[in-house]
């Protein structure tokens, strides 16, 4: 069978993967930046540069690994035994990237850093970029494939939930007085559950769409087709854009309520919210996870875990709520277009509330995830539409690799955006360190880079929406004529 309907127990199952993706990519785009800064002792651009430098040497893999997992050929399929065979080594990258083995020289940390992300980024490369592809051969059908990747971004949020709620609470309680010990014991917890995900994944998923049987493996000619492809060309400079942006908000947003944040405002706000108890007392699951602040000293952690978890929680309504209904009624193009200028206006808006205006800091936190939710699905699913409209021109057929460009474009954004930020704070004077208290002027630009930097790139990948050509009753042609053509293959 080559196309039709999926079950949800496979859905739910393959979404498991980007669970323990998102275990890891939250990680790297919430926490990397200012863990290098505050954990390492590194300077904001020295942080930054080892991020740009992981990622330029990381940039020869992708192609390499989209290249090699359309040429696997097993019993499991192409693309599903990786997820299975990169499991564990992930798993270990992942610890190690997060673990401070207590070297003082900072050449040597800078250097320990660059070289443990590099293996952490390289893994990522050769388990992400064979999962998301599986996602683009489990079924021809447009519909099942946007189900399947809305399924996919429920799991997504809720590790987004779990890493940008409960990882600062996971850290105080598992270190104490030694924030390294809790990092090291966070990040080992995250890594377990990520191996039982990646299981999963293979165990429940299955490839139903191959090339044509007819393909010859050419690697100039994937290359050329995938170059000259507009739909290709157009979501790799939206995915760049987009995950520079989510980089840059995601690492500024714990230096802006660090350091901007009024902590007595958010002191209170959170004792408005019931999050505040005398020591001993408080609810025992909250308890249990950290998320009750006894002094004004716990507000930072706290707060900024309420923060990102409503964030994932609005995000979770508006995938589930909005995504397949938007899509479904008006394509995933004009869908993506909308919602993407909504947030590029309430991200600039995150410039606007004063230092003890905590509620409204709250308020734009639900808007912009309103608004972003329903793109979050939409990007791999049209990524799927690109590698079938390839088929469609060309008569030829290489998903890994039309997937591995624009995971090389997620990652280079990831890359880019952490950069960008540490440059941008070092260059307004951040001082690294724990317990420091940053100069007006370095708030200023922790400021910048929470809103008006990020909102005008969020800006770039709308525009570069108006180039892709892909439409909704295009789609639908399209997918009708490649069903047909599959149909009379198999015949």
């Amino acid at each position: 069978m080559t196309d039709g309907k999926v079950s949800l127990r496979e859905k739910v199952g393959y979404s498991m993967g980007d669970v323990a993706a998102n275990l890891v990519f939250q990680m790297m785009m919430i926490f990397q930046l200012k863990f290098y800064t505050d954990i390492f002792g590194l300077d904001g651009a020295v942080a930054g540069s080892v991020l740009l430098i992981a990622r330029i040497v990381d940039a020869f893999v992708d192609p390499a690994v989209g290249i090699l997992t359309d040429r696997t050929q097993t019993r499991w399929g192409k693309y599903r035994p990786w997820v299975l065979w990169t499991a564990i080594p992930f798993c270990v990258f992942y610890v190690l990237a997060f673990w401070n083995p207590g070297i003082e020289q900072k050449s040597l940390v800078a250097l320990y850093a660059t070289v443990s992300y590099v293996l952490l980024m390289t893994m990522y490369s050769f388990n992400n970029t064979p999962y998301s592809a599986l996602g683009g051969v489990m079924t021809g059908d447009i519909r099942e494939r946007t189900s399947i990747t809305s399924i996919r971004f429920i799991g997504s949020t809720i590790a987004q939930f779990v890493v940008q709620g409960l990882t600062l609470p996971l850290v105080a309680k598992f270190g104490g007085d030694d924030e390294a010990h809790g990092w090291l014991c966070t990040i080992g917890l995250y890594a377990a559950i990520c191996l039982v995900c990646f299981i999963i994944t293979f165990a429940s998923a299955r490839e139903r769409i191959a090339p044509p049987p007819q393909q010859e493996m050419n690697i100039r000619k994937d290359v050329q087709e995938l170059l000259s492809n507009v739909p290709w060309r157009s979501m790799f400079v939206l995915t760049l854009f987009v995950f520079i942006t989510l980089a840059m908000w995601g690492s500024a947003m714990s230096f802006y309520f660090q350091s901007y944040v009024d902590q007595g405002a958010l002191f209170a706000f959170l004792d408005n919210m019931g999050l505040v108890r005398p020591e001993g007392e408080g609810n025992f699951l909250l308890s249990t996870f950290n998320l009750i602040a006894h002094k004004e000293s716990d507000a930072y952690a706290i707060g900024f875990s309420l923060f990102n978890m409503i964030g994932a929680l609005v995000q979770f309504v508006g995938v589930i709520l909005l995504s397949n209904f938007l899509a479904n009624r008006y394509g995933k193009r004009q869908t993506f277009i909308v919602c993407l200028s909504l947030t590029v206006v309430f991200t600039a808006m995150f410039w606007l509330p004063g230092p003890k205006d905590v509620t409204s800091m709250f308020v734009l936190c639900i808007l912009k995830s309103l608004a972003y939710a329903p793109t979050v699905p939409l990007l791999w699913a049209m990524i799927g539409d690109v590698a079938d409209h390839i088929e469609y021109v060309n008569h030829r057929r290489a998903t890994g690799f039309c997937f591995s460009g624009v995971v090389f474009a997620l990652k280079a954004g990831l890359g880019l955006g952490g950069a960008f930020a540490g440059l941008i704070l070092s260059g307004f004077g951040y001082a690294s360190g724990l317990n420091v208290v940053q100069s007006e002027q370095a708030i200023q630009g922790i400021r910048l880079v929470s809103s008006l930097v990020p909102a005008l790139l969020f800006a770039v990948g709308v525009a570069a929406l108006f180039f892709y050509p892909i439409s909704k009753q295009f789609n639908e042609q399209m997918q009708a004529e490649l069903a047909e053509r599959r149909k009379h293959v198999n015949d």
